[in-house]
């Protein structure tokens, strides 16, 4: 009898640059020690930015680390690696920036010929897309979550432009599976649904609060964006998240999301700590018997400072 092949959740993970130590000391782990993880996981690709890109968005960026180095070590492990530039509120003006433009083509030049990895970029603005897709043509795009697209309509329109390979939907639409559910193989194989968002699910400031980070990277003179969404003054919470109407857990994952055709999933948190990045992971990815091993592995090493 044939053996069937398992189906296989693609993750999506945070922290490029931000969390590049952290991931120094992840990777080979999760590599040399497959008996701690689920053999039904993969690392698909991890996105970040360093400080001073004007096109990035959604959250500011952190440590400054070598692109070389980063890319280098991404091609280690054969994981493609992602810049996330989704700010949304860029003009003509702005995509001559010098570093976003080097980091492009550096992403660009680094491709592995032996097993087809290639490295991509989060975009929201047309503008970019299409400066992107003439300048970089090696690159591949994926439509950023921070379109804030909660019709469906809008959503699937998204999904069926051929300009992307991955098209991340507003959480608020993770459990429309009467509508999910219908999409054709090719359409869902592009769906990276955000699985642990903490957000109020009834937010309706959502895509102003991505504009005043966006205005903020710019360097333009803007009050701070306040949520006033229930709850928002405790920052994340994990926990939190867990209750959120949308959170896709590991559970969801094998029994809905991946026996309906869906295989990526991106967990949020470039502007966590990494202690709690490494609780992200032991949930989705270390099996429970352990995860006690993986956390002391992490805690203990040496070179390691999590925050």
């Amino acid at each position: 009898m044939e053996r069937k092949k398992m189906k296989v959740a693609r993750f999506h993970l945070p922290g490029l640059f931000e969390f590049y130590e952290f991931y120094k000391v992840f990777l080979p782990l999760f590599y040399n020690h497959r008996e701690y993880f689920y053999e039904w996981v993969t690392i698909a690709s991890i996105y970040g930015a360093p400080d001073g890109c004007i096109w990035s968005g959604g959250r500011f960026g952190a440590n400054e680390y070598s692109a070389e180095d980063v890319l280098e070590f991404m091609r280690e492990y054969g994981i493609s690696a992602r810049l996330t530039f989704s700010n949304s509120l860029l003009r003509k003006e702005h995509l001559s920036d010098e570093k976003c433009n080097h980091l492009c083509a550096i992403f660009e030049k680094q491709k592995d010929a032996r097993n087809g990895v290639q490295n991509g970029v989060i975009v929201h603005s047309d503008l970019l897309l299409e400066y992107l897709r003439d300048k970089y043509p090696r690159l591949y795009f994926v439509s950023s979550t921070t379109k804030v697209l909660t019709d469906f309509g809008q959503f699937l329109e998204e999904v069926q432009r051929e300009e992307f390979r991955y098209v991340v939907p507003d959480f608020r639409l993770n459990k429309q599976f009467e509508s999910l559910n219908i999409m054709t193989q090719f359409e869902k194989d592009k769906v990276e649904f955000l699985c642990n968002e903490c957000c109020y699910i009834g937010c309706t400031d959502r895509k102003a609060c991505y504009e005043n980070v966006s205005q903020r990277i710019l360097g333009e003179d803007c009050p701070e964006h306040i949520c006033k969404a229930p709850g928002a003054g405790e920052g994340y919470r994990f926990s939190k998240a867990m209750n959120n109407p949308s959170f896709i857990g590991i559970e969801d994952i094998q029994n809905i999301y991946l026996p309906n055709g869906f295989s990526n999933f991106k967990i949020e948190g470039r502007g966590l700590g990494t202690a709690l990045i490494l609780e992200f992971l032991l949930y989705y990815m270390v099996k429970p018997e352990f995860q006690l091993q993986v956390r002391e592995h992490i805690y203990l090493d040496s070179m390691l400072d999590l925050f």
